[in-house]
């Protein structure tokens, strides 16, 4: 009784973390720049990587501690690399969408150089 309920949970989260994954490359090519789409594209892949290691480690009990520790490892570097690739195309001037009404990272960029040097 309880190994086809975990199949069943397993499946669910399974279906639920393919269905986010695919959100997710849905929104890569639907948002209007690239701020938006590294966005989309990361709390999409990190919350539907994370519901198909779930899903996994329903299935597949005697896995759960390596793929929790990925799931751990996901968590850590995806909102980073996203930070880190949303900087660098700031820092090249990637166009922004013309619905962008704020942007505040220019703003503390011309507060901590006043004289407006990018080097």
């Amino acid at each position: 009784m309880m190994a086809s309920l975990l199949s069943v949970i397993g499946g669910v989260l399974l279906v639920a973390g393919a269905a986010f994954l695919l959100l997710g490359g849905l929104g890569l090519v639907r948002m209007p720049d690239v701020f938006n789409r590294i966005q989309a594209g990361t709390k999409a892949t990190t919350l539907g990587t994370l519901l198909s290691l779930a899903g996994i480690a329903c299935l597949q009990p005697a896995w759960t501690l390596k793929l929790a520790l990925i799931g751990l490892f996901i968590l850590f570097t995806n909102p980073l690399s996203s930070q880190v690739l949303a900087r660098a195309a700031h820092r090249a001037g990637a166009d922004k969408s013309p619905l962008t009404a704020v942007d505040l990272l220019a703003k503390d960029q011309l507060a901590d150089d006043p004289k407006g040097d990018r080097a």
